[in-house]
């Protein structure tokens, strides 16, 4: 089992297993896009990110653990949360940013990728 605590390069790497995956540099932030979709914000001074959820799983992740996750806002039907990368073990980042991905990318890339968490 991994120690809580990732790292941006935690982030990254599992970022670069997903199809379809790029960054762009910002003076102060990443945006990570699959097929040209935003699906997060990585901020490296704050060691946060803003991944898309369900507007459901946004509500969850906040009232369960305030200090790790925050209501960043909501938009199209969907629910950003800021994470709070020390707060969180490597296999729950996965499935976060799994699900972000998922949300986003269109579906001949989800079904092309299927279930496989990235690790």
């Amino acid at each position: 089992m991994t120690a809580v605590g990732c790292t941006i390069a935690d982030y990254v790497e599992l970022a670069e297993q997903l199809d379809d995956v790029s960054a762009v540099e910002h003076e102060q932030w990443i945006t990570y896009r699959v097929a040209g979709r935003t699906y997060g914000y990585l901020w490296p001074r704050t060691s946060t990110l803003g991944l898309r959820q369900t507007i459901a799983e946004q509500e969850a992740l906040v009232a369960e653990r305030p200090g790790v996750f925050e209501k960043q806002f909501t938009s199209a039907g969907f629910g950003w949360v800021v994470v709070h990368l020390a707060g969180v073990e490597r296999d729950e980042l996965a499935e976060l940013v799994f699900e972000a991905w998922r949300l986003t990318a269109p579906a001949d890339v989800v079904e092309g990728r299927g279930e496989r968490l990235p690790v």
